[in-house]
């Protein structure tokens, strides 16, 4: 992945890359018409694959209410040092499309953790 992507062309990629995943994820559901909500597990799953297309990092996940809807979130990185760019990923457990942001554009209150959390993380490496 060139190290210059911007955040239009990285957003791209990563839904390009889920495009798959979601449509797999859809077969599963209507295999098993009951199932109303997406659990933690299938979210990780769906989000993992995502991640490992583009060489993301997870950073944390969460389930949250935003806007009177409960919600799954995922918080991850892209690239190393002064390049690396923070995603976030979010699923209504409800289900519905997985939606995937740079931080930088996104609205959600968990975005501005992201950067934060991951520089917990490289003091923490560094001090190991």
């Amino acid at each position: 992945m060139d190290a210059q992507l911007d955040d239009k062309a990285l957003e791209n990629t990563l839904a390009e890359s889920l495009a798959d995943l979601v449509a797999a994820d859809v077969a599963r559901a209507d295999l098993v018409p009951d199932a109303k909500t997406v659990s933690e597990d299938e979210f990780v799953e769906v989000v993992g694959g995502a991640l490992e297309a583009v060489g993301g990092t997870l950073l944390f996940k969460m389930c949250v209410e935003n806007e009177g809807e409960a919600q799954h979130v995922a918080a991850a990185s892209v690239g190393d040092g002064g390049n690396r760019q923070f995603l976030l990923l979010t699923l209504p457990t409800n289900g519905g499309a997985l939606k995937v942001e740079t931080t930088s554009k996104s609205t959600n209150p968990v975005a501005g953790i992201a950067a934060a959390y991951a520089g917990l993380m490289d003091a923490f490496q560094a001090a190991a």
